[in-house]
């Protein structure tokens, strides 16, 4: 098959115009798309979608509908048919098992033909889905985490990616949701699961299930997801705010779907006969509450599926083995274990967030009872005071607390040297004392106290009196295992780079920004505690210039006594009469050492 027999142009295509490049990726959809797609279905990819998708559709035949010829001349070799033209090229007579417009719908209009608008775009994708078939539709969010973060206006944008506007001033589009699901409705779909994608649109590495979002709005693998997420989908870039604890806390207000930067409906059209309906319905795949991007090299897909016993993880498609290090390959400290996460997904509260909670409200009380018996878990975890596995890296953001219960949240990562239980605790502590300084969290400690102080208090709080061995011996830890980690993240595409392993990490302070990130209200808090800090020490400095100022005044006014003394009659006749007695006092005291040593000599002759 040849491109140019491969691309079929109907007319409306754009002839230089790219989508690649408006979407980065979304390698959480190829897991939906191999649940929903039976082997031999009838597939229509609307506009541009991740690579990944195109490998979940090995056994369908895939028609590709691009409004940019670059697009279709560079997907013709591996889809079975290309249309390059907009929603008014697709034949009208042609239907389709599922129809995935995974980039949105203004992905699909073309503007060298005639204007169709969302909706009428959205009628025709709906009307190639054929009974029985399905439609997965992405929507982006005026209202979203990344607008609400955004250091620009989404209406200043005058580059050619943002010629098409999409906003709530836009009456033509849904705005939310809701709207969503009543457009889908007229057309005759029906949602059926609906997904919140974090943390952009344009690159999406977590999908998370909207209803579950509603419901478990406590979760700790929720929190756990949406931190890791906002945090690497926003390293490198400049926020306003941190996108990380604003999802968070839409998570625990149960609003994390409706603050999602973009949502992904999935609707099927109806069956013609009830009995059709009935079989369909008892043999459709459920869909998992969560689908994960690790965003390694290793390019994992991990699913969250509900089961009789709760949440377990499900990784899709086949597990790669770990390689066998070579006998001279040297060993290193922390290491991706390829079929992990497996098993069932622990339930609880994130540690870090029940000890954030502590800290804000000042419950030192809480605080105790929460290390100590953290502490107390890592000591009966341990085999001869050591630790190893997943266990020896988890820090309190992988940690969940149900009771009085720990359990490691996701145990990917493993430690195969074994590491002290005093070194793992300080590392731990450490990690969430640099959190606490550099985000400008309150807590009740002295403001004083730097990363590593405060990680000495934390661990007196729970039972342990660290030493400064154990504090540097949890920091050289802690450098390797980000050296590790960058390397296991520098390739994927999913992740914008924020730099190296941080340096110097036995000097932060509370007035250093939160590392990776460039949020301005974080460097605006920072400048704060910068300007208190120089208040204070301006003060301080003042008052020992005022101390020393006012001793030396004293001083001077001491040699001026002792000057205007020097000068006057009686210290000249006083010093007249003590000069004879000191030189009595000298004579008298040769005549005693001459005297001694004549007694010495005399006793010596006798003997």
């Amino acid at each position: 098959m040849t491109t140019e027999t491969a691309v079929t142009l109907p007319g409306g295509e754009m002839l230089t115009w790219s989508d690649r490049r408006a979407d980065a990726g979304n390698r959480p959809l190829a897991a939906l798309v191999a649940r929903l797609v039976p082997p031999g279905a009838d597939v229509l990819l609307a506009g541009p979608v991740d690579p990944a998708v195109l490998d979940a559709l090995g056994g369908a035949r895939v028609t590709a509908l691009l409004r940019g010829y670059p697009d279709a001349a560079a997907l013709a070799d591996r889809v079975d048919r290309v249309v390059a033209a907009g929603a008014t090229g697709l034949p009208t007579d042609e239907a389709y098992d599922v129809v995935i417009a995974a980039a949105g719908l203004d992905a699909v209009e073309s503007v060298e033909g005639p204007r169709l608008g969302w909706g009428g775009v959205l009628g025709r994708l709906a009307a190639a889905v054929r009974p029985g078939g399905v439609l997965l539709l992405r929507l982006d969010n005026p209202l979203g985490v990344h607008r609400l973060v955004a250091a620009s206006g989404w209406y200043v944008g005058r580059d050619d990616a943002e010629w098409t506007v999409g906003g709530v001033l836009d009456t033509g589009r849904p705005a939310n949701l809701d709207q969503l699901r009543l457009r889908l409705d007229a057309v005759g779909l029906r949602v059926t699961g609906s997904y919140a994608g974090y943390p952009r649109p344009e690159s999406t590495t977590a999908l998370l299930a909207t209803d579950e979002l509603a419901r478990r709005t406590t979760s700790g693998l929720f929190e756990a997801v949406l931190q890791e997420s906002c945090t690497r989908g926003y390293a490198g870039r400049f926020v306003l705010a941190d996108p990380t604890r604003l999802a968070v806390d839409a998570l625990y207000a149960g609003r994390a779907a409706d603050l999602a930067p973009s949502w992904l409906a999935v609707a099927h059209r109806p069956p013609a006969f009830d009995d059709e309906c009935d079989r369909l319905t008892a043999t459709r795949t459920p869909l998992p509450a969560a689908v994960l991007s690790t965003g390694d090299r290793a390019a994992r897909i991990v699913e969250v599926v509900d089961g009789p016993h709760g949440w377990h993880w499900h990784r899709p498609g086949p597990v790669a083995a770990a390689a066998t290090p070579a006998p001279y390959a040297s060993r290193e400290i922390a290491r991706l274990d390829p079929a992990a996460p497996d098993g069932p997904v622990p339930d609880g509260r994130l540690l870090h967030s029940l000890l954030l909670d502590g800290c804000l409200r000042r419950d030192t009380a809480l605080l105790r009872r929460l290390l100590r018996n953290y502490a107390a878990w890592l000591t009966n975890q341990a085999a001869t005071d050591r630790l190893t596995g997943a266990v020896a890296l988890a820090g309190v953001d992988n940690l969940v607390v149900a009771g009085d219960r720990f359990a490691v949240l996701d145990p990917s990562w493993q430690a195969d040297d074994p590491l002290p239980v005093d070194v793992v605790l300080a590392r731990a502590l450490w990690r969430f004392a640099t959190e606490l300084l550099t985000g400008g969290y309150a807590h009740p400690w002295t403001s004083t106290l730097d990363a590593v102080g405060l990680t000495v208090v934390l661990g007196g709080v729970a039972g342990r009196d660290f030493d400064r061995a154990v504090v540097d011996a949890a920091l050289d830890v802690e450098a390797a295992v980000q050296r590790i980690r960058e390397a296991e993240h520098r390739d994927s595409p999913d992740v914008e780079r924020g730099g190296g392993p941080e340096a110097g990490l036995r000097t932060v302070t509370s007035t250093d920004p939160p590392p990776g990130r460039h949020s301005y209200q974080q460097l605006r808090d920072a400048w704060l505690r910068q300007r208190d800090e120089n208040t204070r020490l301006a003060a301080a400095l003042k008052w020992t210039e005022d101390l020393l100022a006012s001793r030396e005044k004293a001083l001077r006014r001491a040699e001026a006594k002792l000057d205007l003394l020097s000068g006057t009659v009686s210290y000249q006749l006083a010093r007249l009469a003590i000069t004879p007695a000191r030189i009595a006092r000298r004579g008298a005291r040769a005549a005693k050492r001459r005297a001694r040593a004549a007694i010495t000599r005399k006793d010596g002759n006798r003997e």
